[in-house]
């Protein structure tokens, strides 16, 4: 079995200027976990996203990878060592191939040879389902492929823990159910998934612990029906009173 990769916040601060968007997050996932992260809009689900990955810089806290501290560590360097994210909106590099993009993912997570790195691409095209448009233009390709498209270059890059940032949003049912199992994909080659969605009847699909944020803190954790029946989760998320 792999080693397990444990990422631990503590005491995650974030600020703008005077506005707070963190206050003060406990987050913990090892890499055979699946956590949901829900919430209103404006709780700081993605400022966390960007925080655990490295794209963020918090205000006050530690971010710990391994038990290493890895709160001033850049993305780039964070994704070496299996820590890697995707975006909400797909920014495939333009003007070369959806397979390019994969090789070019591949060959910076560090693979010893082009060779090497020509296999991942590979494999992470075909887990992914996209070997039919593998030789087409990046940009030409429709939002499910655009969305693939990312999953196949976080794959690429050999990842322990996989951050997806709602993935599934702007996908019809169909589509969202297509990328669901995808996902599951990954989750059964020992990828852990921390996913942040609106679309809380597929995540639920793949996470077996949810967080609920409101405001910058974490207001319930647990099971998806024990988060999502909480009084907290209704009054914040929903957006009424718990039957």
């Amino acid at each position: 079995m792999a080693e397990q990769t444990q990422l631990h916040a503590t005491g995650i601060h974030k600020s703008f200027g005077s506005l707070a968007v963190l206050n003060g997050i406990d987050f913990s996932v090892h890499s055979n976990e699946a956590v949901g992260i829900v919430g209103p809009n404006g709780a700081g689900k993605s400022t966390l996203l960007g925080v655990l990955s490295g794209a963020t810089l918090p205000t006050r806290g530690s971010v710990q990878l391994n038990g290493a501290e890895v709160g001033a560590l850049p993305a780039r360097e964070r994704a070496k060592q299996g820590l890697v994210r995707t975006h909400q909106i797909p920014k495939p590099f333009s003007g070369i191939t959806v397979f390019e993009n994969v090789l070019v993912a591949a060959t910076h997570a560090g693979a010893s040879r082009q060779s090497e790195a020509y296999d991942l691409a590979l494999d992470a095209l075909q887990i992914c389902g996209m070997m039919a448009v593998a030789n087409r233009p990046a940009e030409s390709v429709g939002l499910l492929d655009r969305k693939r498209l990312e999953l196949a270059r976080a794959l690429a890059t050999r990842p322990r823990l996989l951050l997806l940032d709602e993935i599934g949003g702007g996908l019809t049912d169909a589509e969202a159910s297509e990328l669901v199992e995808t996902i599951r994909k990954l989750r059964g080659r020992g990828i852990g998934i921390v996913w942040i969605e609106h679309i809380v009847h597929i995540l639920v699909q793949i996470a077996e612990r949810l967080v609920c944020m409101d405001a910058g803190r974490i207001i319930a954790e647990g099971t998806p029906d024990e988060v999502m029946s909480h009084p907290e989760v209704v009054k914040a998320y929903l957006g009424g009173a718990p039957a």
